[in-house]
């Protein structure tokens, strides 16, 4: 493991300034521990350990995920979040918001389809997305051409979570001055915190491929050694957690945690219910048999003689369906043969009645409800009649919004895998640098296909009940409210989309998509008809009128005779 296998990117723009230093590592929301090395008498890193810890919890996982209750509750959590279609993929990327050129948006779309195309999302998506739920976290090998890097990815092969650990090595620095800086007044040591020298980190990821493998006994047994495992460089794995994490443990936890104790105590009441009414529901009798003065054994005997005579067990055989006497073995559920001395009522046959109340199932209703809501899930979808109406957004039930914003939650945390496998193909293609896409990354989003309806008709609620308010409101325009006031009060309209709006009117009027309103019209016939009035005044005046302006007006232009006319002699 001295060597790290895969490929780092260059990020060492990242580096802050020298004055910009703190003992505190960075936060571990993806649930990697932190190990001391310094040395030769470092701290040792038990993987085995750690491996063992986190399989036997994402085993756990595993069994869960295959109850009944627990299968249904997951598929109605993935069939939100991810919504099949045939025409439409589950996933698009959003790029309205960043601030680049049309050419790079398409080179984005490119990649970005590409990842897709390796994942093969369009036909599993719901299995991987079941993986990430149900493990709590998902990895993929970035596969890349060592030599020729700048092609990109060349293959995501998925990684089993049980073979995997993301760990952070502290690597302690030697030196006079390694020491965490306490007082201003040490020995020999700098009064300025910066002259301390804090501790490194080391990312990487520890692959064992030989964990876990089935020895003759069909258990599961640790083979692996830390000889045996990898160390893979941690930009060249594509991970994604579930963003639950034991702060205790320093655990990944999966979205199936809370619902350990709820479906245990499911599991033990519908024990205990099929063991009780299996014990209790026949009726059985008892045979009081009059034995007289026989001897103990020759009682016994007797005894023996009478129940193999009128005894009758049948059983079933479920595997191979034959109905078959056993009467030679005995259980509790029989009848019981009782012998009985002489001197009492002789042989009597009674009936002990069997359980009561056997349809009462209150208590695996609660617990059913229980392991629902420790996963999110609503619980009037557990119902068998349950029916799903388009009614009025009002009659939406609470636990319904609450689950569509969780499954809002789920995949916005599961976008980073495709983030993460995103800069690692644009930044080795160089189409970005590692700096720029810093400053893109914020402004990349993703759209999942919605299939849940209850926003739809809440947002079309919510405009309708706006309208309403306009239309209220219009009256008092140029009264009490300025149109400024309505557009951002009660429409909610930011600067932004005023402007674009504006523009937009102003188009479709001018090319007539926008029919002209009653006062418009009004308006340009009034301005029409005083040009036709100015119009009919001028045709009216007579020609003499005409031939005055005329003559005036070539008097006036005339340079050389501002005056009276100049007449030669012999004209009149």
């Amino acid at each position: 493991m001295a060597q790290l296998f895969g490929f780092s990117i260059d990020d060492s723009y990242k580096k802050p300034s020298e004055t910009v230093v703190s003992p505190v590592p960075k936060s571990n929301e993806d649930g990697a521990d932190y190990y001391l090395a310094s040395g030769f008498y470092g701290q040792y890193l038990d993987v085995e350990g750690v491996f063992k810890t986190e399989y036997d919890l994402i085993r756990r996982y595993r069994e869960m995920a295959l109850h009944p209750e627990v299968d249904s509750a997951i598929e109605d959590i993935i069939i939100e979040a991810i919504v099949a279609d045939q025409n439409d993929s589950p996933i698009q990327i959003d790029l309205e918001n960043l601030n680049v050129g049309p050419q790079v948006k398409d080179i984005i779309r490119g990649e970005f389809q590409y990842i897709k195309e390796m994942l093969d999302f369009d036909k599993k998506s719901h299995e991987i997305f079941r993986n990430w739920y149900v493990d709590g976290r998902i990895y993929y090998h970035k596969v890349i051409d060592l030599e020729k890097p700048e092609e990109g990815i060349k293959e995501l092969r998925y990684i089993d979570a049980l073979k995997i650990k993301y760990v952070r090595e502290q690597n302690k620095k030697g030196g006079a001055n390694a020491i965490q800086y306490t007082n201003n007044n040490r020995p020999g040591g700098s009064d300025n915190p910066l002259d301390s020298e804090f501790p490194g980190l080391t990312e990487y990821f520890i692959y064992t491929p030989n964990s876990y493998q089935k020895n003759q006994y069909g258990s599961v047994a640790v083979t692996g050694q830390q000889k045996d495992a990898v160390k893979f460089a941690k930009d060249a794995i594509a991970y994604c957690t579930s963003g639950l994490v034991d702060r205790n443990k320093h655990t990944v936890l999966s979205y199936l945690q809370k619902s350990i104790k709820a479906l245990n105590q499911l599991r033990m009441i519908e024990d205990s219910l099929v063991i009780y009414r299996l014990s209790r529901a026949p009726e059985r009798r008892i045979f009081y048999i009059d034995v007289g003065n026989l001897p103990k054994a020759k009682a016994e005997q007797y005894l023996r003689e009478v129940m193999s005579r009128y005894r009758n067990k049948l059983t079933y055989d479920a595997t191979t369906g034959e109905v078959r006497d056993d009467k030679k073995y005995m259980s509790m559920m029989e009848d019981f043969w009782l012998p009985r001395r002489e001197g009492g009522r002789g042989t009597e046959i009674s009936t002990l009645p069997g359980g009561q109340n056997l349809g009462e199932l209150t208590d695996v209703e609660y617990f059913q409800k229980k392991l629902f809501r420790s996963l999110n899930v609503p619980e009037s979808r557990m119902a068998d009649n349950a029916s799903f109406s388009l009614g009025r957004s009002s009659e939406v039930l609470r636990d319904e919004l609450k689950f569509s914003k969780f499954v809002g939650r789920m995949r916005k945390r599961f976008s980073n895998l495709f983030h993460d496998i995103l800069k690692t193909q644009l930044i080795l293609k160089n189409v970005v640098t590692p700096q720029e896409w810093e400053q893109m990354s914020d402004h990349i989003q993703y759209d999942f296909l919605y299939d849940n309806h209850f926003s739809e008709l809440k947002d079309a609620e919510l405009m309708q009940e706006r309208l309403g308010l306009v239309a209220t409101a219009d009256p008092y325009i140029g009264k009490y409210y300025s149109v400024n006031y309505i557009r951002r009060k009660i429409l909610r309209q930011t600067d932004q989309e005023i402007t674009e709006e504006d523009a937009i009117i102003a188009a479709e009027k001018e090319d007539g998509t926008i029919p002209p309103t009653e006062q418009e019209i009004m308006l340009a016939q009034s301005v029409m008809g005083q040009d036709q009035k100015t119009n009919k005044q001028n045709l009216g005046k007579t020609q003499t009128e005409g031939d005055k302006e005329s003559i005036n007006t070539s008097k006036t232009e005339n340079p050389e005779s501002p005056g009276t006319p100049d007449l030669k002699g012999g004209e009149i």
